[in-house]
Order: structure tokens, then C-alpha cells, then sequence
């Protein structure tokens, strides 16, 4: 009892890292990708449309394929050294998030990344809908926003 109680309290300490976020249109084409720790550092541009591009096809699949009737697709991925989580929006771009397996917070992360999207992408008189994203202020607000979730809590 007392050994799992310290293996409890150590996990609930271990920082709970965002590695990274995709934006995809919703044709599957990547409008945007950022890293956010030096693990998730190592995939060049290529890699990273390719990613985004094998999501889509899966998620499409996983749709099609579903007994559930209007399922969505593949909403979370776990496994032993990643978490991925998507969020969907009703005009299709989807937010994939890729963070530590322990990570509890990421649908919540995703829903403000999406604020942060809807403020400074959407209403960017100069963004054109379903091309890459080049908004100054969303990549400070975002990096704002990653840098304070991959922030350990004082206590």
C-alpha cells in the first residue's frame, strides 16, 4: 500500500508534455504543425505531411468502418509512449494533439487551441479558409498557451 501511494503521488508530478499540433483542412491537407518539445523535433517537413496525411486515411477509414452511427472517426490513440487526440470541428479541419500518455487534459487544450484558431486564423481578413496558416498572433498565442501547459506547477 505505502510503495503504491509514492508511485501514485511520483506519476501525478511527472510533467505532462504537449509534443505537438496539427491543424489538417478538411480535405486531410496539413494547414499547420508545430513542435513543442525537443523529442517531437526529429520528423522534417516531409514526415510531418505524411503524418497528417496517413491520420486523415485512417480517420477516414475508422468512419467508414464504425458501427456507431455518425462516428467521427479516431477521436484518441494511446499508446505506451504517445497520446494523440483529435477534435473535429463541424466544418471537418480537424486539431491533433500529440502528448505524453499520461496526459489528462488534452481535449480541453484542443478546445482552446481552437479558440485561439477561431480568433486569430478565422478572423484574419487576410487568411484564405483551407491553406497553410501564417498568423503571426496565433503562433504567439499558441507557443503562450503550449508554454504554459508544458510548464511544471510549482507547489
Amino acid at each position: 500500500m505505502l510503495g503504491r501511494g509514492r508511485t501514485e503521488a511520483r506519476e501525478a508530478a511527472e510533467p505532462q508534455f504537449i509534443h505537438s499540433i496539427y491543424i489538417l483542412s478538411k480535405s486531410g491537407g496539413l494547414i499547420y504543425q508545430k513542435d513543442f518539445t525537443k523529442a517531437a523535433s526529429k520528423l522534417n517537413t516531409n514526415d510531418h505531411l505524411r503524418l497528417g496525411g496517413l491520420f486523415y486515411s485512417f480517420n477516414s477509414i475508422a468512419k467508414d468502418l464504425s458501427p456507431v452511427m455518425d462516428c467521427q472517426g479516431i477521436e484518441v490513440l494511446e499508446t505506451e509512449t504517445f497520446k494523440l487526440h483529435c477534435f473535429q470541428t463541424l466544418t471537418g479541419t480537424k486539431f491533433l494533439m500529440v502528448a505524453d500518455p499520461k496526459h489528462s487534459q488534452m481535449a480541453k487544450v484542443l478546445e482552446q487551441v481552437y479558440e485561439l484558431y477561431s480568433d486569430y486564423v478565422l478572423k484574419n481578413p487576410f487568411y484564405e479558409f483551407e491553406q497553410p496558416i501564417r498568423c503571426e498572433k496565433f503562433d504567439t498565442f499558441m507557443n503562450e498557451l503550449m508554454r504554459a501547459k508544458n510548464t511544471p506547477e510549482k507547489k
